[in-house]
């Protein structure tokens, strides 16, 4: 069973709603995943991070005016010991450049710093350049480069790390 986590404070003005992702949430994030990726993950990978205790899926959305939400974007990460792990940031592309990335950034740095983490880390490929930027933004430098990392694209990741 899920354990409940503790909800870190949060900050800025924006229009978004966050929350953790739970079972019922999974085809939207399955659609949103293919959207945005050539080679999403998988059913099977997103369940077992739900269930991980370790593992934290929020998922941003925009209420509508007249009902319902609409998901945005998603970030996956992992809180161990004292650093933050970022294994996955998605946006839906017909909402890239509207500050969902950048929210759900905030929001993971903001539950790290909240749980005392002294670093963050995160690969990101080579050619996402508008991501680079992005993590460049909040203080990640690069660290490293990781060869061949995206195996079926042949592509290498840039290996990035924050202090807090």
């Amino acid at each position: 069973m899920r354990q409940m986590r503790e909800e870190a404070p949060r900050g800025g003005k924006h229009p978004f709603q966050i929350r953790q992702m739970t079972h019922e949430d999974m085809p939207a994030v399955i659609a949103l995943e293919k959207a945005a990726f050539r080679n999403p993950w998988s059913p099977e990978l997103l369940r077992r991070e739900l269930d991980h205790d370790w593992s934290t899926i929020l998922l941003v959305e925009e209420p509508h005016p007249g009902g319902g939400r609409e998901l945005l974007g998603l970030a996956i990460f992992w809180i161990v010991q004292d650093e933050v792990h970022v294994l996955n940031v998605a946006v839906a592309p017909e909402h890239r450049r509207r500050g969902v990335g950048r929210v759900l950034m905030d929001e993971v740095l903001a539950r790290g710093r909240h749980r005392n983490c002294a670093l963050a880390t995160l690969e990101v490929r080579r050619s996402n350049e508008a991501a680079i930027g992005l993590y460049k933004s909040l203080g990640f430098r690069s660290v490293g480069v990781r060869p061949n990392y995206y195996v079926d694209e042949k592509e290498d990741a840039i290996v990035m790390v924050l202090d807090f």
